[in-house]
């Protein structure tokens, strides 16, 4: 027939190529979709949660807050460390006001928060004893203890950090020559001297009897 192109020609081996090339694309075609499972669409799968970002610092939990508070005073009597020079001094200065301080912080690491007590003078408030207490199955034991004149102990950021003041002879009581701060850290059960610190005191200011004397002025005749 002419209206037909014989397969053998050229023209007519164009049009078989043609006819494989659409073959095969509708078979790519249909192997996609069944890959989907048969849905004819493209299954997502689970979501992809955003990575964690490294570096992030994570939050460190310290020490519970005390459930409740220690009578520092009733602890101080019963220790045997403590001093009966200091224990003399646990007496209150007023009704029921004891010249006591007691701080709660995490010195030690441990479960609970540790305790720090300074004991001072009721007239002047001088500290004459500093002490702190680590707590151990359900009992307070006592692991730092300094009895000198004006001591006086802080918790600061997981460290203790203990201030004495410094007398020379003379000095009256409330202008002390200077000062040493001492902070210590836990470790090995015990506490380590890390820094030491000395601050001298001008005597050239305040009420100190160490003003700085007006020049004598003498006759060159």
């Amino acid at each position: 027939m002419r209206g037909l192109k014989d397969p053998g020609r050229p023209g007519g081996r164009s049009f078989a190529v043609g006819a494989v090339l659409s073959a095969l694309a509708a078979v790519g075609l249909l192997m996609s979709g069944c890959s989907t499972g048969g849905t004819g669409t493209r299954d997502e799968g689970a979501a992809v949660t955003s990575p964690v970002e490294r570096g992030a610092p994570t939050p460190r939990v310290s020490a519970a807050t005390p459930a409740k508070t220690v009578n520092a005073v009733a602890l101080l009597r019963k220790d045997p460390v403590v001093s009966t020079r200091v224990k003399a001094d646990l007496k209150p200065c007023g009704e029921d006001a004891y010249p006591v301080d007691t701080s709660y912080g995490n010195l030690t690491g441990g479960t609970a928060p540790d305790l720090v007590i300074n004991v001072m003078t009721c007239g002047d408030s001088v500290g004459v004893g500093t002490y702190v207490y680590r707590e151990r199955n359900e009992e307070y034991q006592n692991v730092f203890a300094a009895e000198e004149p004006a001591v006086y102990a802080t918790i600061d950021r997981g460290e203790l950090v203990v201030t004495q003041q410094v007398y020379a002879n003379g000095d009256p009581l409330s202008f002390p020559s200077g000062e040493d701060v001492v902070t210590y850290s836990w470790s090995d059960s015990k506490f380590s001297e890390r820094y030491r610190v000395r601050n001298d005191y001008s005597r050239a200011v305040g009420n100190g009897d160490g003003s700085v004397p007006a020049p004598s002025m003498t006759n060159p005749n």
